[in-house]
């Protein structure tokens, strides 16, 4: 018995302990699966939240590498599809102009520190690297995968560009390396495909890897061998697709870093699982921020011109489809402006690409001052600018625009010790409640400043559709004009210089002239300016003093006169091609009379003395042309030591109109005389400009009086009728 009643007692207390046991059993068995649940779920969101992180960077990393190559190629084609580089590339001593904007360009430079000219035949005839010219070959410094760029670059494929781009390994590291046809801006090759030149371009990733670290926001960001396999990296593959290197970077796994924050107050308390979950809520809102945020910035460096700060052409693709969207929607006009700067080659040719790069950014800051709050301003290449807006005032706006721009270029623009002088061609076309669209709006305008251009530069023009015609018409006669003068098509016919005593034939200024099939005889006030602005005033000036030279060889004590485009005088090879052609004609130099007007002259004075110098070496005669006609500086008759001056028409045909004229030309004639510089007139229609003239002292005569310009059959039956005056003379 009391067995049994000590029995039940200790049942009872054992069932109460077995029941707390119990409760705080299933207690801690709720804790424990809550604890775990959130714990689990803690732990698989920071692993999503590292698998995240981590994908972000290898897609940032990726994209850095490819925003790394697509600059080298950009920079690549910009210097490859260059007028300039294809005029002294496929030149035979265009050597010195190779070195200094190709090779002397890889010294400390952010665009590329390796350069190379390499042939169809894969020779090479320039290597620099660092400013400094290569000894090592191409294949010991590139490897075989230089060969298939430049396989990939020789495609024949109109689709694309000639060019090619890729990771290669090199004695310097890693590097991005372009290879690019060289062409002019237009894709035309002036040689064949055998003489084909080619441009290569590196720039070495090893020591920019810190700085896309930086701008890409990635932690620990480095270069690794091919074999340094990790979950963290990105494979640096070249053309022939082999791993050259590794990407590596550090994961930053926000997620653990998360985790272990929280888990001690988790095993605290459950409670603090939901201000948790509402933290890590919070972090993954700020990393997709972040993520969002990089994107963005991304897209704006692509929208984005690297030199000048403004939107380069995409970017105004871009924006002006915006704007014209707007324009449709509120019913208002889109105005464009297309700007080109006058005399910007003229800058790069004189001082380098250095200045002018300086004198862009210039710009750039200056328009930026000058367009209205809300307007869109974009560099589109080498010296293109564009203004985009929206008004409601598109006239007002446009003119008053220009002209601020317009007054903006009139000061010259000093960059540090240089005084750059540069003007503006500016072209405007609208796009009304935006029903014209962005790419015609941009084409139209282009259309425009080309008119302004021809038109005399330094002003502002409005499209009209009749200039869509003028362009076509400009086309083909460009297309006709360049056949022309490739199979010698035009002539030259010559005018009489008259010694002011005697009225003999002393010598004669040659004219070229064009029938141009289908249309007949074409003035050269037409085709002169499209050879001008399109590059083809070289051969044709050559052209004509080549027949010029041939023709007048055996007509005895006769000078030969030939106009000198300011295009053809700033060409570096202009001296050289002058020597060509008095050694291949024979004739004596001194008879020769180049003749150039004063505007190059004003440009650069520098540049002008030394050609000049140079074309006296030769034992060729300057003219100074149309004097009187423009700016007319005595100084510039006093610095450049000038062998002849030639008195623009229009101060002789005022001879018939002031009577102050004949005093104006006495005092040109006489401070020519002072500095020992003899004077043609020219222009001359009458006797009595003719009596004139000579009394004031001019010892040449030039004009239609004296004789128009004709073949050179009939100046030599001219010069045998003078001859045989004097023989006749004599013997009586």
């Amino acid at each position: 018995m009391r067995f049994s009643s000590r029995l039940i007692p200790q049942t009872s207390e054992g069932r109460r302990q077995l029941a707390v046991a119990g409760v705080l059993l299933a207690f801690a068995f709720v804790v424990m699966v809550v604890t775990s649940i959130v714990l689990t779920a803690i732990g698989e969101v920071a692993r999503h939240a590292n698998i995240l992180d981590d994908g972000r960077s290898r897609e940032t990393t990726n994209g850095a590498l490819k925003t790394f190559r697509f600059q080298l190629k950009a920079t690549l084609t910009d210097y490859a599809a260059w007028d300039d580089a294809t005029r002294y590339v496929y030149a035979a001593d265009g050597a010195e102009w190779i070195v200094s904007n190709f090779g002397d360009m890889t010294f400390d430079s952010d665009l590329f520190d390796t350069a190379m000219i390499i042939d169809s035949e894969r020779n090479v005839h320039m290597a620099y690297h660092d400013g400094k010219p290569m000894q090592v070959s191409i294949d010991d410094y590139f490897g075989p995968a230089i060969w298939t760029l430049f396989d990939e670059a020789r495609k024949p494929d109109t689709g694309r560009d000639p060019d090619a781009t890729g990771f290669v390994r090199t004695p310097d590291g890693i590097a991005a390396v372009g290879i690019s046809l060289i062409r002019k801006k237009s894709g035309e090759i002036l040689v064949k495909e055998e003489d084909y030149r080619y441009l290569v371009f590196a720039r070495h990733l090893d020591n920019k890897v810190a700085q896309l670290s930086r701008v890409y926001v990635i932690d620990g960001l480095h270069l690794a061998p091919p074999e340094a396999e990790s979950a963290f990296s990105v494979p640096i593959v070249d053309p022939d697709g082999r791993t050259l290197a590794r990407m590596l970077w550090t994961s930053r796994g926000p997620g653990d870093a998360s985790f272990a924050q929280v888990r001690p107050m988790v095993l605290v308390a459950v409670g603090i699982v939901g201000c948790f979950f509402l933290a890590l809520l919070l972090i993954g809102v700020v990393a997709m921020r972040r993520l969002k945020e990089d994107e963005t910035r991304a897209s704006q460096l692509a929208l984005q011109d690297r030199l000048s700060g403004l939107l380069n052409r995409a970017g105004l693709y871009a924006g002006l489809e915006q704007l014209v969207e707007k324009a449709r929607q509120d019913k208002s006009d889109v105005l464009l402006l297309y700007l080109d700067l006058d005399g910007f080659k003229e800058v790069n040719d004189a001082y380098g690409h250095g200045i002018g790069d300086q004198l862009i950014r210039g710009v750039a800051a200056g328009l930026k001052m000058l367009v209205p709050p809300g307007a869109m301003l974009a560099r589109l290449g080498g010296d293109e600018f564009a203004v985009a807006l929206v008004t409601r005032r598109i006239d007002r706006i446009a003119d008053r625009l220009s002209q601020n721009i317009l007054e903006f270029f009139s000061e010259p623009f000093v960059i540090g010790e240089r005084v750059a002088i540069v003007g503006a061609s500016i072209g405007a076309s609208s796009s009304p409640m935006g029903l014209i669209a962005s790419e015609e709006a941009l084409r139209r305008a282009d259309l425009a400043m080309y008119k302004a251009k021809e038109s005399g530069r330094g002003r502002f023009v409005r499209y009209e559709p009749d200039m869509d015609v003028d362009r076509q018409e400009r086309n083909d006669m460009e297309v006709d004009l360049r056949r022309a003068i490739e199979m010698e098509a035009l002539y030259v016919v010559y005018q009489p210089v008259i010694a002011a005593g005697g009225r003999r034939t002393i010598g004669v200024e040659a004219l070229v002239r064009w029938d141009r099939p289908g249309h007949g005889p074409v003035s050269p006030d037409r085709f002169i300016p499209i050879a001008e602005t399109t590059g083809l005033i070289d051969s044709l000036g050559l052209f004509v003093l080549r027949k010029a030279c041939l023709e007048v060889l055996d007509w005895p004590g006769i000078s030969i006169a030939v106009n000198i485009s300011p295009g053809q005088f700033r060409n570096p090879a202009f001296t050289s091609n002058i020597q060509r052609v008095i050694q291949d004609s024979g004739i004596d130099p001194s008879r020769i009379v180049l003749e150039v007007t004063e505007g190059y002259f004003i440009q650069n004075p520098a540049r002008a003395r030394w050609t000049i110098a140079k074309l006296k070496q030769l034992g060729v005669k300057i003219a100074l042309d149309d004097f009187g006609s423009g700016f007319s500086s005595v100084g510039y008759l006093r610095q450049f030591g000038f062998d002849r001056m030639k008195i623009d028409r229009s101060l002789v045909a005022a001879l018939d109109e002031s009577p102050t004229a004949g005093e104006l030309l006495q005092a040109t004639v006489s401070i020519a005389r002072a500095l020992g510089i003899p004077v043609t007139a020219e222009g001359i229609e009458k006797e009595e400009q003719a009596i004139a003239l000579e009394l004031c002292g001019c010892d040449e005569l030039q004009g239609f009086y004296f004789g128009r310009p004709t073949s050179p059959e009939q100046i030599l039956a001219r010069l045998q009728n003078e001859g045989g005056k004097d023989d006749h003379t004599a013997a009586a």
